[in-house]
């Protein structure tokens, strides 16, 4: 039976106990269920907001708290919603709000950009609602861009599905000098981007729906979110593909230009303005799916015969994240929803740490994050059996399962995969697998099916494929 993750959330407390560490240094989690967590950052603590007018808060984004779920009149984000957002839920045929974004303009106020779809096709509403605090509650302002309908579009033009953008899953954000954008669109016409007013927040007159960045014919790429790297000088844009469900593949993306309306490209130069989907073929994952890059999918690391049932962990479905760069620290974080393998549609919020490699993209840890830093390793440090994960490229609702190699002390690696590592500056990995140049680094943290500290490695080829590795818990070598 495959009772392996299950077990490892059931089994957690006794492994612990037995972990053989100071309980000091056992991590806390408290996990929530927010869908399409979008974050945003005021003074100590981490908030996120999703769909269904759901929203939880963390001091250190492992240990979360629920403020609010459902689309309510008693939610406390937008009291008396179904009446206040009346006109857009009308639109939009919807009784519940999809993904939203929240971000503190220059006059201290918050700003929720909230949508509604009816789902089944394109007709949407995305409006603004404004609070004086960021758990709320938000007073409507208006909608700001509607789409699906039949007849002339919100940009002059007759609203053609395959082309225009469906206005939902909006991100907020201010460039490097200054100004403000938003980046949205889910399947339909693509992937989307509109200057907004600083001073209020709504859009700059006559843009129509904006510039497209990628996507039409209805390919299923969604939840876009914009990430400046000042240590790169590059935008990051963020991208889902695939289906949300446990069934649906989703997988996150990336892409990146020098500007924040691009034009995009992935690793391999190819220009993302190209990943679209094919006239007449409603949802043609082959078309897209060489296109970006792809951090994550759906894995297990399965345990070893050696190791306790409860060590198996993975993800489903991981996608529609939002991310976070920490200028003090210099950290860079993913936020996102992931599903869990044979757990059905349950799905709660996860937090990895990012790097970026040599050639500036991210890689992301394999495991949650935990408080861990990256710090100076030596060889004797990252030798040894890891499970290994190969991301691939394709748009699969197959779990990867994990497979077992080495890293050994000569600088090779053996097992089902074969080739060479090397460790520079304490912590840079770069491996050569099958043939195939992998750029990232080792970080050690915590497992937390295992209940141990354990050193792992991300690390991403030119062709934008991730591999992961997490070294089998020391207790079990």
């Amino acid at each position: 039976m495959r009772t392996r993750t299950l077990t490892a959330l059931i089994s957690l407390a006794l492994l612990s106990a037995c972990s053989g560490g100071n309980s000091a240094s056992i991590p806390k989690f408290e996990n929530v269920s927010v869908h399409d967590p979008s974050v945003i950052k005021v003074e100590d603590t981490y908030y996120v907001f999703g769909s269904h007018l759901a929203s939880a808060k963390s001091k250190d984004l492992m240990s979360w708290t629920q403020i609010s779920s459902g689309v309510t009149d008693d939610n406390v984000l937008i009291p008396n919603v179904t009446e206040e957002l009346s006109e857009t839920l009308s639109w939009a045929q919807s009784d519940t709000l999809w993904a939203p974004d929240v971000i503190q303009l220059a006059d201290g106020k918050f700003y929720m950009y909230y949508d509604a779809c009816r789902g089944d096709s394109p007709l949407s509403a995305l409006g603004i609602a404004v609070a004086d605090k960021v758990e709320g509650p938000y007073k409507n302002k208006g909608i700001i861009l509607k789409s699906g309908m039949a007849g002339t579009g919100d940009d002059g033009e007759v609203y053609d599905a395959t082309e225009k953008p469906n206005v939902v899953d909006p991100d907020v954000f201010y460039d490097k000098d200054g100004k403000l954008w938003m980046v949205y669109g889910s399947y339909s016409g693509g992937i989307f981007i509109l200057e907004l007013d600083p001073a209020t927040g709504f859009p700059l007159a006559d843009q129509g729906y904006g510039k497209k960045l990628l996507g039409a014919n209805h390919a299923r790429i969604e939840g876009p979110y914009m990430l400046y790297s000042p240590e790169t000088d590059y935008y990051y844009l963020f991208l889902s593909y695939g289906g949300l469900d446990a069934n649906g593949g989703y997988n996150i993306r990336v892409a990146r230009s020098r500007n924040p309306d691009g034009p995009f490209e992935d690793s391999e130069g190819k220009a993302m303005i190209d990943a679209r989907g094919t006239a007449g073929v409603l949802f043609d994952d082959p078309a897209y799916a060489p296109y970006g890059v792809k951090l994550m999918g759906n894995y297990e690391f399965v345990n070893s015969e050696e190791e306790p049932s409860a060590s198996g962990a993975g993800y489903v479905s991981p996608g529609h994240n939002s991310a976070y760069y920490d200028e003090e620290s210099g950290q860079y974080y993913l936020i996102f929803h992931t599903r869990f393998p044979y757990l059905g549609e349950k799905h709660e919020v996860r937090v990895h740490q990012m790097f970026m490699n040599e050639a500036g993209w991210p890689v992301v840890a394999p495991h949650r994050y935990s408080g861990e830093k990256i710090g100076k390793y030596s060889s004797k440090d990252v030798t040894g059996e890891y499970k290994y994960v190969n991301h691939g490229k394709d748009i699969t609702a197959e779990i990867v399962e994990s497979e077992n190699i080495k890293l050994n002390t000569d600088g090779t690696i053996s097992g089902t995969v074969t080739g060479t590592w090397i460790l520079s500056e304490g912590h840079n990995a770069k491996l050569t697998i099958n043939g195939t140049e992998y750029s990232g680094v080792f970080l050690r943290e915590w497992n937390e099916a295992a209940a141990s500290n354990v050193m792992t490695f991300t690390a991403l080829s030119a062709e934008g494929i991730s591999v992961w590795g997490s070294q089998v818990s020391p207790e079990n070598k």
